[in-house]
């Protein structure tokens, strides 16, 4: 029981952290809201899409962060329907309320929610959304057990992941550089709570399946991501990346540089011009 309980109190702490983590990236999500907004437009189209929200329905966002994703079905839902929004980061909530305001969308409401703690009530929504959230926590099937317990029976959940490492070299060639420079041990891509942890289309049918759900559609979506410069895209690493961005920000400033220059060498292939374009893949997935 004791190591239960030191087990349990260990994965709190972790949670608080991550909590954290997305508390401090709240500025630079709203801060680049329209570029995220416009990077992901056909993620969120197909996240929407296959949800087939109708009017008058209830939908829950998870890790809504600025909130987008879920405005878009809001808006299908009209007046009389309800869209939750919600975050783990009380910040980042705040952040979609206040886009919310700035685009227009009056149907929802807003609150910290932890998806693997998901304190609404069962069989209490009709469609579910979360983009990018999953791999991002501790314990992916217990979050989507919890989806499947408060989502009604014939709801569907559409939800967006990271996938690999090599086809988001944004990402990968960054913490490449960290690595090779000594600072941290090759880490794990699979491992709960990293950004490409779900990358794999057999491990998310199988944590969708083994959390209830059935009708699983899996399909991979290719976006790009533009910089101005390398300032711009640095500074997107530091404002967006969660963890990545919290490890960085752990390094003193002479180790921070020298991250900084090996990234430079390390993604001058994706040189456009004055800026950059990188190649990127999310995984979509659909369940009822």
């Amino acid at each position: 029981m004791a190591r239960t309980v030191q087990q349990d109190h260990g994965l709190d702490e972790a949670r608080e952290q991550i909590r954290e983590v997305w508390e401090t990236m709240a500025p630079g999500w709203e801060a680049r809201r329209a570029y995220l907004a416009e990077l992901s437009k056909d993620i969120t189209s197909w996240l929407v899409d296959r949800l087939e929200p109708k009017p008058g329905q209830t939908i829950l966002e998870l890790a809504a962060g600025p909130g987008d994703t879920g405005f878009a079905a809001a808006r299908r839902i009209g007046e009389n329907g309800r869209l939750i929004s919600t975050d783990l980061a009380p910040a980042m909530v705040e952040v979609a309320r206040r886009r919310a305001a700035e685009v227009g969308v009056t149907n929802a409401e807003f609150r910290v929610l932890d998806a693997e703690r998901n304190d609404l009530a069962t069989d209490s929504v009709d469609g579910v959304l979360c983009r990018w959230g999953y791999s991002l926590v501790l314990d992916p099937l217990k979050a989507l057990t919890e989806t499947r317990r408060v989502l009604r029976r014939g709801g569907t959940h559409t939800l967006s992941v990271m996938a690999s490492p090599q086809e988001n070299p944004w990402g990968s060639l960054m913490m490449r550089s960290v690595v090779g420079l000594g600072l941290i041990p090759p880490p794990d891509p699979r491992h709960p709570g990293g950004l490409f942890s779900l990358a794999d289309h057999d491990d998310l049918h199988k944590v969708i399946d083994e959390a209830g759900f059935s009708h699983i559609e899996i399909e991979d979506a290719a976006f790009r991501l533009r910089f101005t410069g390398f300032d711009d895209y640095w500074r997107f690493i530091l404002e967006f990346a969660g963890g990545v961005s919290a490890l960085l920000r752990s390094f003193p400033p002479d180790t921070l540089a020298k991250v900084c220059d090996a990234t430079a060498a390390a993604i001058a292939e994706f040189r456009v011009g004055e800026g950059y374009e990188f190649p990127a893949l999310t995984v979509n997935a659909a369940a009822r």
